[in-house]
């Protein structure tokens, strides 16, 4: 089941490229996010839209991390709009990603796309492809790039990283909360997850998230991302169990924390354990400020669901009414009220 109170987006909605004297950075996202980058680490800030609420991830890796290709500095000037002699020492597939680029900063999104598609045996351009294609909802187009930056993923921002520009997408996991993926592993099977769960590719999403829990089984966006897709198939016991096991380790400390623990609760329901799901819920249910509102109401609700169910018919009762009280359009409490 996904969640049924925050509104998804369209993935990488927005393309800007940002300049200084120091630093070129590409940004694709929605507003409300950013990512900031600055000699003493990059800072990813997201907004959870309508409810005031950022999420901050620090990094300390710098922007070139991750097998940067040393090679010969590109002058500022030069790093978009690569002179005369630059491109004449430039291999010629490089001088398109640098024009697709630098197309995309210019709004040029169909010649950014032709330049990049020409370029793309270059991973990065590949990748940078895929997120044009996935901005279009081409998702075929999409998946071929990303697949094929797979190849290689070790070498995924050498190039971004060789003309000191930085690459991050901001996507929808299950919610408004986002995951900031950059030209790497990580960021790449993220990507390639959602558009499996859009298309309905279950397996093919399972195939991502097994990986990814190989590179980091504690990454709160991969331990959100399994949990929602498993609770697609709530009679799967071995699923269920699989999340409860890669759970055990939140706390309620993040909104990210606080979803973590409602999907908990369900695979413990669903593996038919009531009283410990309703414990999970009401530690989730314990930290109410800077919480989205509809998130509590979704725990509250499969509490008292819960409740009902075990015989705790006055305290599902109380919930019930409590929720009708704030929203009387939510699930189906008219009815469970008999109103």
């Amino acid at each position: 089941m996904s969640f049924r109170f925050w509104r998804r987006v369209r993935l990488a909605p927005g393309v800007s490229l940002n300049l200084s004297k120091s630093n070129a950075s590409l940004s694709l996202g929605p507003r409300g996010s950013k990512y900031t980058i600055s000699p003493r680490g990059n800072r990813a800030t997201v907004g959870l839209p309508g409810t005031g609420l950022f999420y901050t991830v620090h990094d300390r890796k710098r922007a070139g991390r991750g097998g940067a290709a040393p090679g010969p500095s590109v002058p500022q000037r030069d790093r978009l709009k690569l002179g005369f002699f630059q491109r004449l020492m430039t291999p010629a597939e490089e001088k398109r990603f640098i024009d697709g680029i630098r197309a995309l900063n210019e709004g040029d999104q169909d010649a950014a796309l032709s330049a990049l598609e020409d370029a793309r045996h270059l991973l990065d351009a590949a990748w940078m492809a895929g997120m044009i294609r996935l901005r279009r909802e081409e998702f075929d187009h999409a998946k071929a790039h990303f697949q094929y930056a797979l190849n290689r993923p070790a070498d995924l921002g050498r190039l971004f990283a060789k003309y000191h520009i930085a690459a991050q997408v901001s996507l929808p996991i299950t919610s408004d909360i986002f995951a900031h993926v950059f030209p790497r592993e990580r960021g790449t099977r993220l990507v390639l997850v959602e558009i499996a769960q859009i298309e309905g590719h279950h397996a093919d999403a399972m195939v991502h998230i097994e990986r990814l829990m190989e590179i980091d089984p504690t990454d709160p966006v991969v331990v959100l991302s399994i949990a929602e897709l498993a609770l697609d198939t709530p009679d799967d016991r071995a699923l269920m169990d699989r999340v409860v096991r890669a759970t055990a380790h939140v706390d309620n400390d993040t909104p990210v924390d606080t979803a973590i623990l409602l999907y908990r609760g369900r695979a413990l329901a669903a593996l038919g354990l009531p009283d410990a799901a309703i414990d999970v819920l009401t530690l989730a249910n314990r930290r109410r400020k800077d919480r989205p509102k509809g998130l509590m109401h979704q725990i509250r609700y499969d509490r008292a669901v819960l409740y009902d169910q075990v015989g705790r018919k006055t305290q599902a009762r109380r919930e019930f009414e409590r929720l009708y009280a704030e929203d009387t359009e939510f699930e189906d409490v008219r009815a469970r009220l008999a109103l």
